[in-house]
């Protein structure tokens, strides 16, 4: 059996991966509160996970992979009235926004997307079955969870109760037996959405989605739940209490992983603070593919510093990858098919150790570059053939080199606005000039292009073309 070892959060240390069923792995990820686009903070768990459930599934028979959708929030309750538009409507542009960025960012979609919307029976059932056991109770139209009937609450951020912060994401209120206690329904008000349930017109509390979502779709207890860092208190260790104690099973989730925080400067990347830079601006000046390499150059439970210069460096890097497939189409082609059906002990053992060891991808990464390295190297067909083989086994791993070369160095970049039938004209025009000895013209042509971004590469019999 294949050694796997990841940093589980509640126990503070690596662990080896013992799945609760080998035959069948189940993963849960928190994905986005849908009221706006979403900034490049939160493409790093879904393209960080997505590398996971790659990894698993080259490994396992079967994965289930579940990613929720938060469209009840009060934050979209006021960007709704903000918009003088209906909620759903907002939440459902926002989550197409989101799918569509995720796409961008080479993440393969989950298996199920659920809404908490969607799940209201579900979630009012968990709700109900709290309050029969004593650990929540309504008041006025509330129902919340007694915090202290939950003698493990504060397992996983491994906080006392004396050192929590009261009212962490809740409100200090007349109707809480204790201040820490947290919602899990609320009343509506006339402007706001609201499900009928036992306790009155109201919606549910943010913690509790995840709880009802996951035991319809994935049962009591999970092999991995992941997520931001951030959010490990309170909403995990909320979710984990719900769920531990609705189910009476202290085994809710095998293993918690959580990954860094996205810097801009000095602070978190947060819609609160205003320092965001979204998936989709990023996406119109770079290619989503480069993101995608900047956000797995740092080791994923490490923060990481977002800049201008992360990104340059991230396409100068896959950028080499890429011409080393150029440079080297071989004499076989390899169709995407015979890579995605590859056995697991066909991938390249130096990419695939490292992810084996806690989601190791700046590793991954620098064995790319020895594989690319390697293909640079090979002579023969055979050679070149079976080390082009490893290096796209590799980057379909950790979700790269999925383009054509040439279509990869031609995509359209904001430095120039040329398209490439104009290039090849110019091209043509230079190389006719070539030809004719104006080599001050030809000279010119190289220019003009270079001062538009365009980098050309004068090789035996052609001269190929790149955008910078």
């Amino acid at each position: 059996m294949t050694d796997f070892h990841f940093h589980n959060t509640a126990s503070g240390k690596k662990e080896r991966f013992i799945p609760i069923d080998p035959e069948h792995i189940k993963i849960y990820v928190c994905g986005p509160t849908v009221y706006s686009f979403v900034h490049i903070g939160n493409g790093r768990p879904a393209v960080v996970f997505d590398v996971l459930v790659r990894l698993l599934r080259l490994i396992y028979p079967r994965v289930t992979y579940v990613r929720n959708v938060t469209d009840i929030d009060d934050k979209i309750n006021n960007a709704a009235l903000e918009n003088n538009e209906s909620i759903q409507t907002l939440a459902d542009r926002y989550t197409q926004a989101y799918e569509e960025d995720m796409i961008a960012l080479g993440v393969v979609p989950p298996d199920i997307a659920p809404r908490a919307t969607h799940h209201i029976s579900e979630i009012t059932s968990m709700i109900t079955r709290l309050i029969e056991k004593d650990f929540a109770y309504e008041k006025g139209g509330h129902v919340l969870f007694h915090v202290p009937s939950d003698p493990d609450y504060g397992g996983l951020s491994r906080r006392t109760l004396d050192e929590m912060v009261d009212g962490a994401r809740v409100d200090i209120a007349p109707y809480k037996k204790d201040a820490k206690d947290f919602v899990l329904w609320k009343p509506s008000n006339p402007d706001q959405p609201g499900w009928d349930s036992p306790w009155g017109n109201g919606r549910p509390g943010w913690h509790i989605e995840c709880s009802a979502m996951i035991h319809k779709h994935l049962g009591e207890t999970i092999d991995i739940h992941g997520g931001g860092s951030d959010l490990t208190f309170p909403h995990h260790e909320n979710e984990a209490a719900q769920s531990r104690c609705a189910n009476g099973s202290t085994d809710y989730v095998r293993y918690w992983l959580h990954n860094g925080m996205l810097n801009l400067g000095a602070e978190k990347m947060s819609k609160s603070l205003g320092n965001i830079k979204t998936v989709r601006d990023l996406c119109m000046r770079h290619s989503g593919e480069v993101l995608r390499y900047a956000l797995l150059s740092g080791q994923y439970r490490s923060q990481l510093s977002w800049s201008d210069d992360v990104v340059a460096q991230a396409k100068s890097s896959l950028d080499s990858l890429y011409q080393a497939l150029r440079d080297n189409p071989g004499t076989e082609t390899i169709a995407p098919d015979e890579i995605s059906n590859l056995a697991f002990e066909d991938y390249p053992h130096d990419v695939v150790e490292p992810l084996l060891d806690d989601l190791n991808s700046p590793m991954a990464l620098a064995s790319m570059h020895d594989l690319a390295a390697n293909l640079q190297k090979a002579v023969t067909p055979k050679d070149i053939y079976r080390a082009k083989q490893a290096l796209l086994a590799g980057g379909r791993l950790l979700g790269l080199l999925g383009q054509n070369p040439d279509a990869y160095f031609k995509r359209k970049s904001e430095n120039s606005n040329l398209s490439s039938n104009e290039i090849e004209q110019l091209i043509t025009e230079r190389t006719t000039a070539r030809a004719d000895k104006n080599f001050e013209r030809a000279d010119e042509i190289r220019q003009e292009l270079s001062d538009l971004g365009i980098e050309l590469e004068d090789l035996r019999g052609e001269t190929r073309w790149r955008r910078t």
